[in-house]
């Protein structure tokens, strides 16, 4: 058995991990971290783990963890995990970030897009980025700390990959257009996120500047030896969890919407959460699964790419056990399907 801690465990993220790990069979939730003082037992903050889980949610110290687990999962926000994730390493804790402190490869860069200075730079651009489907990702028993890729990137890297490697669209003017349900804001309540300003609207945020333009850039850069750019524009929409990208490029060629599956399930062999499908996607059949469902469509010259997936499993929770499975040795599927 693993033992493993969860920092930052009252989170809507946190409760899809401990849901998760409840029913892995080589994984032991040993401790649970939170900012507040009180020290609230965990059902209080998720009362659907009543009878399920016995711990309390503590503002435990680096060193209380090291006692306690062999692994961390950071659910922490953005400018808390690289505080913490140094102190973790050289306790022989190994850790799977779900912030995007280590996800860029350039310290300027995280501070223009973050604004904050980076304490901990020596390790970016030498951490693994933790989207397996990837070719080279390089997350693997030896690794001891992981960036977990954000739910918009995944879905629009996952989309986009074997289309840019394939050289079956132009690198440069991708467009993609995303949705996210509400849960993808937090638990935090914040005003742009209560029932009545969001019910029964939708809403753009982030044009021009959002924070995951320069990583889907980076990794798909990186994947595809060259240089990629992309027009990001997400959108909130009036539902609870869910991510919908709907991505335009120019084609480069006369490949078929036939021949364009047939290269991205080649992409994609042996990866069990990608699924490409001939029918548009739909948030409602990923919703509660690890799955990411992509398709594609020709429009004249450009290329419509479609793709969806949960942002809460496989944007968040289900792809870091992904990981936690790659770095423990076990089968990539431990826990996130039968069997």
């Amino acid at each position: 058995m693993v033992r493993v801690a969860i920092l930052g465990a009252t989170g809507y993220t946190a409760l899809e991990l401990i849901k998760i790990l409840l029913d892995h069979p080589q994984a032991e939730i040993a401790a649970l971290t939170t900012r507040q003082q009180d020290a609230p037992h965990v059902t209080q903050v998720h009362p659907s783990l009543h009878g399920r889980l016995d711990l309390p949610c503590e503002p435990l110290t680096v060193g209380q963890l090291v006692d306690r687990a062999d692994v961390a999962f950071a659910a922490l926000p953005h400018g808390a995990s690289m505080a913490m994730v140094p102190e973790l390493l050289a306790a022989g804790v190994r850790v799977i970030d779900l912030s995007a402190d280590y996800r860029l490869s350039d310290p300027d860069v995280y501070e223009q897009w973050y604004g904050l200075a980076h304490t901990d730079p020596d390790r970016l651009g030498k951490t693994a980025y933790g989207l397996p489907e990837l070719p080279g990702h390089g997350v693997d028993a030896g690794s001891d700390l992981v960036a977990n890729p954000g739910c918009y990137t995944s879905t629009s890297i996952l989309a986009l990959a074997p289309l840019l490697s394939g050289g079956f669209i132009e690198p440069a003017g991708i467009c993609i257009d995303a949705k996210s349900g509400v849960s993808g804001a937090g638990r935090s309540p914040k005003p742009g996120t209560l029932y009545p300003e969001c019910n029964e609207s939708v809403s753009a945020y982030g044009v021009g500047n959002h924070r995951h333009t320069p990583e889907i850039e980076q990794v798909l850069s990186v994947s595809s030896g060259q240089e990629v750019q992309v027009v990001f524009t997400p959108h909130l929409i009036p539902m609870d969890r869910g991510i919908f990208c709907t991505i335009y490029c120019r084609t480069i060629g006369e490949a078929t919407q036939d021949e364009l599956l047939a290269a991205m399930r080649k992409f994609y062999e042996g990866r069990p959460f990608v699924r490409i499908i001939d029918h548009l996607p739909r948030t409602r059949d990923v919703s509660g699964t690890n799955f990411c469902d992509i398709t594609v469509r020709h429009s004249g010259g450009h290329l419509v790419v479609l793709a969806c997936l949960d942002n809460l499993i496989k944007g968040a929770a289900g792809v870091a056990v992904q990981n936690f499975n790659l770095m423990n040795g076990f089968p990539e599927t431990r826990g996130l399907l039968p069997g």
